[in-house]
C-alpha cells in the first residue's frame, strides 16, 4: 500500500513515518519543512518526499496513493492566534482542497488528524464523539470546520475518517516544548521549578505520539465499513487529568523540583474530559499503551541524554513561534509562511 503522509517532518509525522515503514508500507511525505533546522536528537527517517506547502499541492502530488494521512497544519495555538485567517487558510481550506484533490484522482482513504480541542470549554462531563463543539482557539475552530467540510465529500469511493487526538506528548526528532507534559518536564529539568501557567484545575486528556501513530495505523488497516466517514476520539479514559495532577507526576519524576505558578495564573478556558470508549471497543486489537507517568519518565530521560538547556526550549531553535518570527524577520519565509526566493 502506498501512503502519503503530509506533515511527515513534524512532531507526530517523524514518529508515525518510521512506524509505517516498519510495517512494510511504501511511504512518501509532503511537508513545507519550516522546522528543518529544529531537529532534536536523532534526525528524522528519510523517505521519498515533496517539499511543498500543503496549500500549493496539485493532483500530481496525490496521484497513485492508496491512502493519505493528513497531519500538516499550523498546530500551535499561539501561532494561530497571531493570524487566525492564516490558520483557517492552512488548517481548514487547504485540508478540504487536499481531500477534494484526493477524491478526484481516486485515493480511496483519507485520514484527517483532528483534535479533542474542538470540545474546548467542555466542563467536567465526559464527552464522546457526539458531544457539542465549543472551540476556544482558531486552531480548534479550524478542525471543526475541516471535519465538517471533508465529511461532505464521503461517498462509495472516498472514505474520510477523523482522528480527534487528545493533547499530545512524547519525544520526537521535531520536539514540541509547548505541549503541556513536555513543557512541565522541561521547566522541572532545567530550572528545578514546575511552572504552572494556569491554576492547575482544567481537565485535559493527553496521549503519547506513539499511541496516536498506532491509532492511525489501525484506521489505515481497518475494513472500510468500520471507519467510513466517522470520528474517533484518540486517547484513554484513564488519561484525563487535571493539569495539577500532571505537575505532580513530573515532581515525582524529576528529583528536587518544586511546583510554582506563573504570575497571573488563573483558570484556562480550555477544559474538557473526553470519553475514548469508541476507539477502544472498535479496535481492541490495537490498544493504546502509554500513560502520563511513563511519558514523563521518557521525556525526562531524553532531556538528560541531550542536555537540554532552558535557553534552547525557550529560544529560537525550539520555540515554534520564535522560530517562525526569525524566519520571517530574516526573509527566509514571507508573511504567508511560504519560503522566499526558492529557499525551499
Amino acid at each position: 500500500m502506498r501512503v502519503l503522509v503530509t506533515g511527515h517532518k513534524g512532531f507526530i509525522g517523524t514518529i508515525l513515518t518510521p512506524m509505517l515503514v516498519d510495517r512494510g508500507y511504501d511511504v512518501a511525505g509532503l511537508d513545507s519543512d519550516l522546522y528543518r533546522n529544529c531537529t532534536y536528537g536523532e534526525p528524522p527517517l528519510k523517505v521519498a518526499e515533496t517539499i511543498k506547502d500543503v496549500r500549493d499541492v496539485d493532483e500530481s502530488d496525490v496521484e497513485g496513493f492508496d491512502a493519505i494521512i493528513h497531519l500538516a497544519a499550523l498546530s500551535n495555538d499561539l501561532l494561530g492566534n497571531i493570524n487566525p485567517a492564516l490558520t483557517m487558510e492552512i488548517n481548514h481550506a487547504a485540508s478540504v482542497r487536499l481531500a477534494e484533490l484526493a477524491k478526484s484522482v481516486g485515493v480511496p482513504r483519507f485520514l484527517f488528524s483532528s483534535s479533542c480541542s474542538m470540545y474546548g470549554a467542555g466542563g467536567d462531563d465526559f464527552l464522546d464523539e457526539s458531544a457539542r463543539f465549543n472551540p476556544v482557539t482558531p486552531y480548534a475552530e479550524s478542525k471543526v470546520l475541516g471535519e465538517r467540510d471533508i465529511a461532505k465529500l464521503a461517498d462509495d469511493h472516498f472514505s474520510p475518517v477523523f482522528l480527534r487526538n487528545a493533547t499530545a506528548y512524547g519525544v520526537s526528532p521535531r520536539m514540541r516544548f509547548d505541549l503541556v507534559l513536555n513543557n512541565l518536564v522541561a521547566w522541572a529539568y532545567t530550572t528545578g521549578n514546575i511552572l504552572m501557567k494556569s491554576d492547575g484545575t482544567p481537565w485535559r486528556p493527553i496521549v503519547h505520539i506513539e499511541d496516536i501513530s498506532r491509532a492511525f495505523i489501525a484506521m489505515l488497516e481497518a475494513p472500510r465499513h468500520i471507519i467510513h466517514n466517522q470520528s474517533f476520539n484518540i486517547g484513554l479514559n484513564a488519561e484525563n487529568y487535571r493539569i495539577r495532577e500532571l505537575a505532580d507526576f513530573v515532581k515525582e519524576t524529576v528529583p528536587g523540583c518544586e511546583i510554582g505558578y506563573a504570575d497571573g495564573a488563573g483558570p484556562d478556558k480550555r477544559c474538557y474530559r473526553v470519553d475514548f470508549g469508541k476507539y477502544a471497543s472498535t479496535f481492541p486489537e490495537s490498544p493504546l499503551q502509554w500513560c502520563a507517568r511513563l511519558g514523563a519518565k521518557q521525556i525526562y530521560e531524553s532531556y538528560k541524554k541531550y542536555g537540554l538547556a532552558k535557553d534552547e526550549y525557550e529560544g529560537v531553535k525550539y520555540k515554534r513561534i520564535l522560530h517562525i518570527m526569525y524566519l520571517m524577520e530574516n526573509q527566509f519565509i514571507d508573511n504567508t509562511l511560504r519560503w522566499m526566493n526558492g529557499k525551499n
